[in-house]
C-alpha cells in the first residue's frame, strides 16, 4: 500500500458556549482535516488543532506545513513504515506537534483499516469504554452551579472545574458543587494560576471534598515549584502543560515532580509519542489520564481509541468537542451518560468520504 495523494480541509468552528481559563476566553477554533488516499480502496484521515500556547502553532503554520512539507513528503510513502515517516516528519516539522499529530492520526487510522478493525484493537484493545469528564471554565459561582446542574442532568459522573484566577472563589466553586452534587468526582484545574502557597491552601480548604485530580495548579515554566506541590499536599498532582515531549515527561518521572500525566495528542505530536510518554508513566508509576483540546470528533476520536488501548491510562477528559456548533465527525463514537464508546467500524470510525 502506497499514499497516492493528500488533501486537506480547514474547520472553522464556533464554540456554542465560550469559556475562559486563567490566561484567556476562548470563542472559536481552527481544525484542519488531513485526508491521505492510496492505491488501495483505503483512505486515512488525521485532524489538527493549532492553539499557540499549547502546541506551538497557529493555522497559517499548519497549513503552510500541510502544503510546503506534509503533502510532498508523504506522496509515494508506505503508512507501515509509521515509525520511520513520523521520525523523518518529526525533524522537518519541528515544534509544529499538531500537524505531526494529524499524520500520526491518519497513518494509524489507514493500517487499521487495512487490518479491518478498530483502532483501538489495533493498538492492543485493553478496554472498549471509558468514563470522561467535562469541563466548566473560569465562571461566577451561580454560573458554575447552573452548569454543573445541566450536566450532571445530562448523565455526567465527572466535573472538572477551571480555576486560577481566584482562590477563594476557586475554593467556594468546589464547596458548592460538592455540597449539591456529593455524588459527582471532582476535578480541578489550576491552568498554572497559582503560586506553591495558593496550590497547599487550596488543597487543604477543600480535603473534605474528595478532589481527585489537581491539574497543573503552577506555572510551566519554574517546574520545581510543581513538585513543591505535590510534596505538600495529599491529593494527585497532574502535570499538563509543563508536559509537551518525552523528555518531560522522563524529567518530570525522574525528579518526582507530579503523581500523573495528562497526554494531549495534539501537544504531543500523535498516538506513537503518546504511548511512549505512557511508557514512562507507567515505568515512573505515574497514572495517565488522555485529554484534549478544542477539537472536533476526529481528534476526539483518536484520543479516545488511544486511551482505551492502553492499561495505564484510568482517566480521560475528551470532551473538546462538544461546545463545537458543527462538527462533521461527531457520530464516528458515541456518548452515553458520561461514558465514550467507540464504533466498531475500521480505523478511527470515519467512513470513507
Amino acid at each position: 500500500m502506497r499514499i497516492t495523494a493528500v488533501s486537506y480541509e480547514r474547520l472553522d468552528i464556533d464554540l456554542s458556549v465560550p469559556y475562559t481559563i486563567a490566561y484567556e476566553t476562548i470563542s472559536k477554533t481552527a481544525n484542519f482535516i488531513l485526508k491521505l488516499e492510496t492505491d488501495g480502496k483505503w483512505l486515512g484521515f488525521g485532524c489538527a488543532a493549532p492553539d499557540l500556547v499549547v502546541t506551538g502553532e497557529n493555522p497559517k503554520d499548519v497549513e503552510h506545513a500541510i502544503t510546503t512539507i506534509i503533502a510532498p513528503y508523504l506522496v509515494g510513502k508506505d503508512p507501515f513504515s509509521y515509525a520511520f515517516v513520523l521520525m523523518e516528519l518529526k525533524q522537518l516539522l519541528g515544534k509544529r506537534s499538531s500537524a505531526l499529530a494529524m499524520v500520526d492520526m491518519a497513518l494509524y487510522d489507514l493500517i487499521s483499516k487495512k487490518a479491518e478493525v478498530p483502532l483501538y484493537k489495533f493498538l492492543g484493545g485493553y478496554r472498549n469504554s471509558i468514563a470522561t469528564s467535562i469541563t466548566i471554565g473560569i465562571l461566577p459561582v451561580e454560573e458554575t452551579l447552573r452548569h454543573a446542574r445541566e450536566y450532571v442532568q445530562q448523565g455526567f459522573t465527572i466535573l472538572k472545574i477551571k480555576g486560577g484566577d481566584n482562590l477563594q472563589d476557586d475554593i467556594d466553586k468546589m464547596t458548592k458543587i460538592h455540597e449539591k452534587f456529593p455524588q459527582i468526582a471532582l476535578r480541578f484545574d489550576g491552568n498554572q494560576g497559582y503560586s506553591v502557597k495558593d496550590s497547599v491552601a487550596f488543597v487543604k480548604a477543600t480535603k473534605d471534598i474528595g478532589i481527585e485530580i489537581f491539574e497543573q495548579p503552577t506555572k510551566q515554566e519554574v517546574e520545581e515549584r510543581l513538585g513543591q506541590v505535590t510534596d505538600q499536599v495529599h491529593i494527585p498532582v497532574m502535570a499538563d502543560e509543563s508536559l509537551k515531549t518525552l523528555t518531560d515527561a522522563f524529567r518530570l518521572a525522574q525528579n518526582e515532580r507530579v503523581d500523573m500525566v495528562n497526554i494531549k495528542l495534539q501537544k504531543v505530536g500523535g498516538i506513537m509519542v503518546g504511548t511512549h510518554i505512557d511508557s514512562v508513566a507507567k515505568a515512573a508509576r505515574l497514572e495517565a489520564m488522555v485529554g484534549c483540546i478544542d477539537e472536533c470528533g476526529l481528534g476526539i476520536a483518536a484520543g479516545l481509541h488511544f486511551a482505551l488501548s492502553r492499561q495505564n491510562v484510568k482517566y480521560a477528559d475528551l470532551d473538546g468537542h462538544l461546545e463545537l456548533v458543527s462538527d462533521p465527525y461527531k457520530d464516528i463514537f458515541r456518548l452515553e451518560k458520561g461514558v465514550l464508546y467507540p464504533t466498531d467500524r475500521p480505523g478511527l470510525g470515519v467512513m470513507d468520504f
